[in-house]
């Protein structure tokens, strides 16, 4: 084992790449497929712009993120995982799966069938009319 974790341990270099907060998350987000700026700003509460533009920065230098512009009118930019940050995608895997096993509790049964159980309208709502009309008035105060 290597006593001192530096430039040459392997463990060190690869937390020093994806444990910065928001890192793996945005790997994570980028592994379905290619993203824009707001989407992954979106998936990702509670990070600023900032933030999330500085570690797409981070990613691009190390070359597990690849930066296209497309040339339309507005501009848009897409954010894609290269080859090398596939290869990270084993890592956010085995990440997923700890702490689904030991950090986040699982939602209960119930809820699961619940969601999967059809929309319906309420006994009185004769039409979808009348239910967008009961909704407005409820965020009005009843009025």
């Amino acid at each position: 084992m290597n006593d001192i974790h530096n430039e040459s341990c392997a463990v060190a270099a690869t937390a020093e790449l994806i444990g910065s907060k928001w890192t793996s998350v945005i790997v994570h987000d980028l592994s379905e497929g290619p993203r824009r700026f707001t989407q992954l700003e979106h998936a990702c509460p509670g990070i600023s712009p900032r933030t999330l533009s500085e570690r797409l920065q981070m990613l691009e230098h190390a070359e597990i993120v690849i930066r296209r512009s497309y040339p339309e009118s507005p501009p848009r930019v897409e954010y894609e995982l290269t080859p090398k940050g596939r290869a990270l995608l084993p890592i956010v895997s085995a990440m997923r799966r700890f702490g689904r096993s030991w950090l986040v509790d699982a939602p209960p049964a119930e809820a699961l069938v619940a969601a999967a159980r059809p929309l319906t309208l309420p006994p009185r709502a004769t039409s979808a009319r009348e239910l967008t009309s009961r909704r407005r008035r409820s965020r009005l105060g009843g009025r």
